[in-house]
């Protein structure tokens, strides 16, 4: 591309220390390169080690440990022997809809037939609200389970029970001060709560409490694990961490994924050209995932519902093919904005330290992908937000080295509403407050990056000199890489780095937005592709240090090596 804003900021290679003897000798059962792996991850002895490589939990995982489950799983069981009308009300991103989706079918299974509620993104926003509660209410609805959300939503809640309803709640989130009023409140971050894995997704507390119900009330033929293929496309999606019971959970997940029963699965798998035979965490996070939540970004998040609990094969074609379409539309949305955002916050103010821009012309859907990127791309804090009659509606995504809630806390006096963590948050402001905001963030940053090398980190497992690299070396590579796997985040994917590699030829593709190269170390050759890196074209020299992660290319039967460049840096004499 010819713009010059589109190209990221340069990073920093983080390489790992080697592993020290003792703890090599420590965990000496597992080929060289894998120990390595290991040891960059936290794991130094043999125990956490093989339970690492087994997916095996280091700690209990009873649901009936999480607090109020008794409670929530006799709930439910009255209200099923009552034939209790049951809603579900669930989010619009790919967790609140799986999560929807597997309680969805678990109560079918025992003889329901539940309401599953899922909010319009634009016309009534994240979580609950008072509407749907009435509106539930008047459809006859006693029992009320909320997933992957409703930890906040005290007054909703409060409202859900002066009407009549009984409320399970279920929501993997920070909670508030106070709690909602519900009969049962499932959420392992709560005071008081002694399960010991704190980081499970919301599609993750909803698999626990169909485990739990069906422990207590064992039923013919079914087995909560029946929907972990959910679990694990919920927990990829999401993003949480791909450790501890995660990401045994995900392992599992993706087992069944690759032999799956599921239509709606199935089909998506074939829009988006992933072989479901050797679907891993990265065909979620970047194919699937996607796909799923381009709905609630766009539309309406009913479709990605309506595709997971498809039995029928067209119907799931249709909507695979509808929800393709729609990521095809917001890919392309999100980059017009990624460029528009940039060109704006930099003719405003280019020495701006946090990068804010507004416009009407912004999907509210969109906004946080865009922030994303910006984030990535300039590597400073990005707000970016859709423009109304009175407000700003914006998400906000920031870099390591600067907490944007806790900046946002102290500008809580201007902001309509906000929240978040450390990295993302969401807000809404008035445009008259809106000049202020930005300038009291700024003078934030100010502080709180003084003396701090605003440059990205690229953390680097192993640095590996391709020319003395042997055929032979090549398996263990690969069975490191399946060892390490389901990888993602507090996990990642293994990234190397070599130096002084020769372009034998480079080429873009992909409408110019990726590189394809062949790479020369001593007598060995490469094939390499750079994605999102066809600015390089031009002013490739001849010689380059890449960080890259091994891949297996498979091409008319034929399997070969290929290096996925992540970075590229200029080679040092």
């Amino acid at each position: 591309m010819e713009n010059s804003t589109l190209t990221p900021t340069p990073k920093r290679w983080l390489v790992s220390p080697l592993i020290p003897p003792s703890v090599s000798s420590a965990l000496e059962e597992f080929p060289s390169l894998l120990r390595q792996l290991l040891y960059n991850r936290g794991i130094t002895d043999y125990q956490a080690a093989r339970a690492f490589v087994d997916c095996a939990p280091a700690e209990d995982t009873d649901p009936f440990l999480i607090k109020d489950m008794h409670t929530a799983v006799e709930i439910l069981h009255q209200a099923l022997a009552e034939n209790a009308l049951i809603a579900i009300y669930g989010d619009y991103d790919v967790d609140g809809v799986t999560s929807s989706a597997l309680l969805y079918e678990f109560l079918s299974s025992l003889g329901s037939t539940p309401r599953v509620y899922i909010p319009s993104r634009f016309d009534e926003g994240y979580g609950l609200n008072l509407d749907a509660v009435e509106q539930l209410h008047r459809e006859g609805i006693t029992l009320m389970i909320t997933v992957d959300c409703g930890i906040r939503s005290i007054a909703e809640i409060a409202l859900a029970k002066s009407l009549g309803m009984r409320v399970i709640l279920s929501d993997h989130h920070q909670p508030g001060a106070q709690l909602p009023p519900a009969d049962a409140v499932i959420n392992t971050r709560q005071a008081g709560d002694p399960y010991p894995y704190k980081q499970l997704a919301g599609v993750g507390l909803a698999y626990k409490l169909a485990d739990a119900y069906l422990r207590m009330y064992p039923q013919a033929g079914l087995d909560a694990q029946n929907w972990l293929d959910l679990v694990a496309l919920g927990t990829v999606a999401d993003i949480a961490p791909i450790n501890g019971e995660n990401r045994a959970l995900v392992r599992a997940g993706l087992d069944q994924m690759r032999d799956t029963r599921r239509q709606g699965l199935y089909s998506l798998a074939q829009v988006s050209g992933i072989k479901l035979e050797s679907i891993n965490s990265g065909h979620i996070g970047f194919g699937l995932g996607p796909r799923l939540n381009a709905a609630g970004r766009l539309d309406s998040a009913m479709a990605a519902f309506e595709l997971l609990t498809a039995t029928d094969i067209f119907t799931a074609g249709m909507l695979a093919q509808q929800l393709d379409a729609q990521n095809a539309q917001r890919k392309d949305m999100t980059s017009r904005m990624q460029e528009q955002a940039i060109q704006l916050a930099l003719q405003a103010d280019p020495d701006s330290l946090v990068i804010f821009a507004a416009s009407p012309d912004f999907n509210e859907g969109v906004v946080g992908l865009a922030a994303a990127r910006v984030a990535e791309q300039l590597y400073r804090p990005a707000i970016i937000g859709a423009r109304g009659e009175d407000n700003i509606v914006a998400s906000c995504r920031s870099i390591p080295e600067f907490n944007i809630t806790s900046a946002l806390d102290k500008c809580a006096d201007l902001l309509v509403r906000y929240g978040g963590h450390s990295m993302a948050a969401g807000l809404t402001v008035s445009l008259e407050n809106a000049p202020e905001l930005l300038a009291r963030l700024n003078a934030i940053a100010r502080e709180a990056l003084q003396g701090v090398e605003m440059v990205p980190v690229l953390g680097i497992d192993r640095e590996i000199q391709l020319e003395h690299m042997r055929p032979e070396f090549v398996p263990q590579v690969f069975e490191a890489m399946e060892k390490l796997e389901p990888t993602g985040r507090e996990n990642p994917e293994a990234l190397f780095c070599s130096r002084g590699v020769r372009v034998a030829s480079s080429r873009v593709v992909g409408d110019g937005q990726h590189l394809k190269l062949t790479l020369q170390a001593g007598k060995n050759s490469f094939d390499a592709i750079a994605f999102k890196q066809g600015y390089w074209l031009n002013q490739l020299p001849e010689r380059i240090d890449i960080a890259y992660a091994f891949e297996l290319n498979s091409y008319m039967g034929r399997k070969t090596l290929q290096l996925n460049v992540k970075d590229i840096h200029p080679a040092q004499d």
